[in-house]
């Protein structure tokens, strides 16, 4: 038991320490971009539920991969806020504000848009790919996933998780979320779920790309610091 607990505190302990730190000091007011998106989901199911507000939500937020390119970029940043209609909404709200808060306490709320964002448009980007391809090759999707209304916040919620595990080194945490999508890809081959495993491909070149800034960084400090020319690659 104390080898389990033990662990546990290596994988959670700094995540866990910083959440609870931020709200003891601030409680809502350490997420406010959370509560916002929470409130513009919950605004907008109310809205596409009613006979004069499914047209105008679904022309703002739907994604298609039939859509042009250009009108489904523009829809993208708003459908990751749109419920989908097949899904109970309290799992949308709940996914938002557990780690949509967690992701802007640690990275604050400007980061946390922007990986949210970058999962998203992966996997919007992906189901366009996977249709040129066709159902008969590996990462290929049947032509009637065009049809497909893609929204919700499961792709930036996929993405935000597996980049909070890897900055805070909650490594298998980060194993344990992937191998869950994989496994709703084999037990469920859709379109989602192969979009989510879009999300996390992509969060995980931005971790690399963050990695590899610090890394240079650091030689660059520590080049200023010795008194010697900063090192560039």
């Amino acid at each position: 038991m104390g080898a389990l607990v033990r662990r546990c505190r290596a994988e959670w302990g700094p995540l866990y320490a910083t959440v609870r730190g931020a709200l003891r000091a601030g409680r809502w007011r350490a997420v406010p971009m959370t509560l916002g998106a929470v409130c513009l989901t919950a605004v907008l199911q109310f809205v596409q539920n009613r006979p004069w507000g499914y047209g105008p939500v679904q022309d703002a937020g739907a994604v298609r991969a039939e859509d042009p390119l250009w009108l489904a970029l523009v829809r993208t940043p708003l459908s990751l806020f749109v419920p989908a209609l097949d899904l109970p909404v309290w799992g949308a709200l709940a996914q938002i504000l557990i780690v949509f808060g967690i992701a802007e306490i640690c990275l604050g709320w400007w980061r946390t848009l922007v990986v949210a964002y970058v999962a998203t448009l992966a996997g919007t980007l992906y189901a366009r790919v996977g249709i040129a391809l066709g159902p008969h090759r590996p990462l290929g999707l049947p032509g009637a996933d065009a049809l497909v209304v893609d929204t919700g916040p499961s792709a930036a919620v996929v993405g935000l998780a597996v980049f909070l595990c890897r900055r805070h080194r909650a490594y298998v945490t980060a194993g344990i979320v992937t191998g869950a999508m994989v496994a709703e890809v084999i037990v469920k081959d859709n379109l989602a779920g192969k979009e989510h495993l879009a999300a996390i491909a992509a969060v995980l070149v931005v971790c690399a790309l963050s990695a590899a800034r610090h890394r240079r960084s650091d030689r660059e400090r520590a080049g200023a610091g010795s008194g010697l020319p900063p090192i560039h690659s």
